[in-house]
């Protein structure tokens, strides 16, 4: 059994990857400085951040926002190694390091593998990536080591398995992906329990599609005696279950905040007829075959088109929702540029290898092509 980790008073946190823009594509640290300022007054206290979020950005805006502005007991940090940033075994402590120095901290409160599965994790055993992170456990510089985790089940109790020394599981966990075959949610969350590590939930509102819900989902919810937001009924779905130990929401305005806060300061887990109607919004979700992108923008990364596939999948969920949309305007004249719209794709499928939820990107977007995109004359 790990020992009692401390993941704050609270159970919710601040994932620092979609942070407020402005209108040139920059972070909006103004309001992100409001935001931090709200979150620690009402009593949260923890932060997520990774070194690739928002172009590189995220790392810097935790600095600037957070920890220049705050003593280092007001809040616990976690960040991530991420593969892609490293090629050999050497890079990792330097990569380390840096990222220290760009939150402005020395040490991290939580720091994890990130986005771990079957290929990823050869590269971090032939750079000995584990070893390097214990041993900067055990000279105080990380407090708690863990991973996030894109794969099945089996992969997750194999990882587990191999190094113990892991404290703490991040699952992407919400009542769509629960069920779901492919992600297996409810699954991964069993392993995780049966090693006796605590999970951080990631997506709990599945990239905004359990917010901007259908609307025979919508008026289930509509129908209880108390009505709360769709936010709500995700957020609290995923932070019921025991094991759950804190959930990231990842908020970009100061109004997600409050509202996520005016139900996660005094958190209650779903009662019963939240529940039901959990369950009948499950079985209209798998009635419905919608693309599972997440808006996480790791394709969009790698992507040399720079192709905004999460707008594209976002619009072709929509369309199915809604026929009457006029999802070719958007598509055609907002979502994309002659240079980056779904027929520029050169079918590379780096995309493929980078996305968590396993999408067929490549098929997708021949799809937005047919569905789409206007036929010039």
């Amino acid at each position: 059994m790990n020992k009692q980790i401390d993941f704050g008073q609270k159970k919710l946190g601040f994932g620092m990857m979609r942070l407020p823009k402005l209108e040139n594509g920059d972070i909006d640290i103004d309001q992100t400085k409001d935001m931090v300022d709200l979150f620690i007054s009402e009593g949260f206290s923890y932060f997520d951040t990774a070194h690739g979020y928002l172009d590189g950005r995220s790392e810097l805006a935790v600095k600037e926002a957070l920890t220049a502005r705050y003593p280092r007991e007001k809040y616990i940090l976690a960040d991530k190694l991420s593969g892609w940033y490293f090629k050999t075994k050497e890079d990792v402590e330097p990569l380390f390091n840096k990222q220290l120095e760009r939150c402005g901290v020395d040490y991290f409160d939580f720091y994890l593998m990130h986005a771990q599965n079957r290929e990823r994790l050869e590269h971090f055993k032939e750079c000995e990536a584990y070893e390097t992170i214990f041993r900067l456990k055990d000279e105080g510089k990380i407090k708690h080591v863990g991973i996030s985790f894109h794969d099945t089940a089996d992969i997750l109790d194999m990882i587990l398995s191999l190094y113990p020394q892991i404290e703490f599981v991040q699952l992407q966990f919400n009542y769509v992906d629960y069920r779901d075959p492919l992600v297996q949610g409810q699954r991964c969350y069993e392993v995780a329990k049966k090693h006796n590590k605590s999970v951080i939930v990631m997506e709990p509102v599945k990239g905004g599609q359990l917010v901007n819900l259908p609307e025979d989902a919508l008026a289930i919810f509509s129908s209880l005696s108390i009505k709360k937001s769709p936010a709500e009924y995700a957020i609290r779905y995923a932070a019921s279950f025991e094991n759950n130990k804190m959930v990231l929401s990842g908020m970009s305005t100061l109004e997600q905040m409050r509202e996520n806060i005016s139900f996660m300061k005094s958190f209650e887990p779903l009662n019963e007829e939240e529940k039901n109607a959990i369950d009948k919004v499950q079985d209209i979700f798998s009635s419905k075959a919608l693309i599972g992108c997440t808006a996480c923008s790791y394709c969009l990364e790698v992507c040399p088109k720079k192709i905004p596939m999460p707008n594209i999948f976002g619009t072709l969920n929509r369309h199915s929702l809604d026929p009457g949309w006029d999802a070719a305007y958007y598509y055609n004249d907002v979502c994309t540029t002659d240079n980056n719209r779904a027929s520029s794709c050169l079918k590379c499928g780096k995309c493929e290898k980078v996305c968590p939820q396993k999408l067929s990107i490549r098929e997708l977007l021949i799809k937005a092509v047919d569905e789409l995109e206007r036929k010039e004359a």
